[in-house]
């Protein structure tokens, strides 16, 4: 009884709480970025009439000088142009859209057949709850080697996991997202990332110095910090503030089919469903040796012979998501096979189908989304906004430590509206990088600094391309799960995750910590 009066109460009181009513007070996402468009049209001819302005930190135009970049009218002929018949381009192209719809269509299969539920079921069955969320967070953070892989795959399962140890499975997703994206640079070992930021680096790097030249591990004990102090942070958000204000999920509420079927804690499994796991395992089995075979056989097509270090395995990383595709496709198959859930062909086809048909409410926000991130872009806003912060830090007297803070939150700031990390880096590299090394600073410790910026925020900006999905993750299992509900929900990881890195910085670079190996704190220009 104590413990009902007590959710109650924290589901009435509080900033969070404030948070959820007012945002799910609001219209629908869909025509919240319907609106979004319109204030972009407002402001970005406003903008051309003041002349809003930036001068390009990289780009020249032909006399040579910094390329002028001004304020575009969203409602110009050109851009109106633009609009009309760019529009199934701007759709198709929207980024996360391909990644989501080629592996629901496996995930789609193994879901269906019960594959998700029974598995998750017997994994917990005997697994501590006090161990769940750890887990869940530090696969999260190890899952940023599967890039954009980890947000369809390893987020929704997550719900699964928590709602088969019999804890709420929102709960899960918000722990999951956490350590996904809010740890989008923390790692143990080096991946993809790596190579495209650096590569931005020493680009920026070689304007002041010719001769130094990116380390493609120059960050890895720092990402590696941030994985074992985000661990705990993901740990207590998740069990001591989410969970326990987290409304109960009213019968018949869940949509999710997985959802439907997950065992209760301790349940016993069936003779078919034992045998449906080992032929998915022999499945899965097959499907790593062949992505095995396909990095180590002669004229193997996912390592890249001609590129050096980490970029050699750019066609393996970039590969996952079909390889989990076809993981998901052949384990459902093989699952629902033997456990009698698929009689045939006919019956995978079907899931494929059914597993489309649950998204289609993404698909409608993504069309929405797509194009206000488009629009944003053609207006030149958000880059005029990131050049100007930037040459603001620059014109600052401040300690390493407090000016590499103060990049930080800038870069969580900015994060709010241009989504992408090598884009902003791209941006903000050409004058940070320079900047700091002149006054001692070197261009891995502010690579460093812009990747703890540049996560924190991810989990609460619906700019992030990702963000709709979650929030369509979430409505499975509520159906009244608001876009106030998932902010709410993400703010205080948000919160805690930025606070966190920032401390961790200032400590490293006052106790002058390598960054990684051959990758010190200091900078001296020669």
């Amino acid at each position: 009884m104590t413990d009902t009066i007590q959710t109650q109460a924290n589901e009435t009181k509080g900033i969070l709480a404030w948070i959820e009513r007012s945002g799910n007070k609001l219209p629908d996402p869909v025509f919240i970025f319907l609106w979004c468009i319109g204030a972009v049209m407002l402001i970005s001819v406003i903008a051309v009439f003041f002349g809003v302005s930036a001068l390009h930190p990289t780009q020249v135009d032909a006399a040579g000088n910094a390329l002028v970049v001004n304020a575009e009218s969203l409602l110009s002929a050109a851009n109106i142009q633009r609009l009309l018949v760019e529009m199934p381009a701007t759709f198709t192209g929207f980024h996360p859209l391909g990644y989501v719809l080629v592996v629901m269509l496996g995930a789609g299969v193994a879901e269906r057949s019960g594959l998700f539920a029974v598995a998750m079921s017997g994994a917990m069955s005997k697994a501590p709850q006090s161990m769940l969320t750890p887990a869940v967070a530090l696969i999260g953070m190890l899952g940023n080697l599967a890039a954009d892989a980890a947000y369809v795959v390893l987020i929704p399962l997550a719900g699964v996991v928590f709602a088969a140890a019999g804890r709420h499975p929102i709960a899960g997703i918000a722990a999951a997202f956490a350590g996904v994206s809010g740890g989008f640079s923390a790692n143990l070992i080096p991946g993809q990332l790596e190579p495209l930021l650096f590569g931005i680096t020493e680009a920026a790097a070689e304007t002041l110095d010719p001769t130094w030249n990116a380390n493609m591990v120059g960050n890895w004990y720092f990402i590696s910090a941030m994985t074992v102090v985000f661990l705990p942070v993901i740990w207590y958000v998740t069990d001591k503030i989410i969970e326990p204000r987290l409304a109960p999920i009213g019968a018949g509420e869940a949509e999710s089919s997985t959802a439907g079927i997950i065992k209760a804690p301790n349940t016993k499994l069936e003779e078919n469903e034992i045998q449906g796991l080992r032929k998915a395992g022999l499945a899965c089995l097959g499907i790593i040796l062949l992505w095995i075979v396909f990095c180590i056989a002669p004229g193997t097509p996912l390592i890249e012979d001609s590129a050096t270090g980490v970029a050699r395995y750019n066609p393996l990383l970039q590969s996952l998501v079909a390889g989990f595709f076809i993981l998901f496709l052949s384990a459902g198959w093989a699952y629902g096979s033997a456990a009698g859930t698929i009689k045939n062909h006919r019956d995978v086809v079907r899931m494929m189908s059914e597993a489309m048909a649950d998204l289609a409410y993404y698909l409608v926000l993504a069309f929405t989304a797509a194009h206000f991130v488009a629009m944003f872009n053609w207006s030149n806003l958000g880059l005029i906004f990131a050049i100007n912060g930037a040459a603001f830090l620059e014109g600052s007297n401040l300690p390493d430590s407090i000016l590499l803070a103060f990049i930080i939150l800038f870069g969580a700031t900015i994060n709010l509206f241009v989504g992408s990390a090598s884009a902003k880096w791209a941006l903000l590299a050409p004058v940070l990088v320079p900047m700091l090394m002149l006054i001692g600073i070197s261009p891995e410790m502010t690579t460093a600094a812009y990747r703890v910026g540049d996560g924190s925020t991810n989990i609460i900006t619906p700019l992030m391309p990702y963000f709709p999905l979650i929030l369509v993750f979430c409505q499975r299992w509520q159906k009244e799960f608001g876009l106030g509900s998932l902010a709410a929900t993400m703010l205080p990881y948000s919160m805690l995750l930025l606070a966190s890195g920032i401390m961790m910085t200032i400590i490293w670079v006052i106790l002058g910590i390598p960054l990684g190996p051959n990758a010190p704190v200091e900078f001296v220009l020669q």
